[in-house]
């Protein structure tokens, strides 16, 4: 079982959906694909929080150099004025998963502890949601 356990965990990292079809493949009961789904999103939260600044500085010490900076247009420029940043940790974490939404925001500049705080309450909720309606779903089968 602890094979198992790891491979949910590791893929709950990064990838929730796939994490559960996985749990469910092997056979785990709710409560543990549950604190494999929550263990493995924290762990990508704080792996984000924590890869995210240093991969934007290398990038623009790699390959934004001596280039001026461009006019902030675009739909996700929109997107991010209109719902700042509780609109990118909830919507962001909900669709596409923490680690996504926090690379967004380091994109952005937002306030790193904050998106953070917001990335894993959100992740709490999303594992809760996801992990029972998916063993719901399961039961009609």
């Amino acid at each position: 079982m602890a094979p198992e356990i790891i491979t949910v965990t590791a893929m709950a990292t990064f990838e929730t959906y796939a994490a559960l079809a996985t749990a469910h493949a092997f056979g785990m009961g709710t409560w543990v694909i549950l604190g494999c789904t929550l263990t493995g999103g924290i762990i990508g939260v704080f792996i984000a929080a924590f890869l995210g600044a240093r991969i934007e500085k290398f990038i623009n010490e790699r390959f934004r150099k001596n280039k001026p900076p461009k006019a902030k247009t675009g739909l996700i420029y929109a997107i991010w004025k209109k719902y700042g940043l509780y609109g990118l940790g909830i919507i962001g974490t909900f669709l596409f998963g923490a680690p996504a939404a926090i690379a967004v925001g380091v994109g952005f500049n937002a306030n790193m502890k904050k998106l953070v705080k917001v990335c894993l309450a959100t992740v709490v909720v999303r594992c809760f949601a996801f992990t029972f309606f998916s063993d719901f779903i399961k039961g009609l089968f």
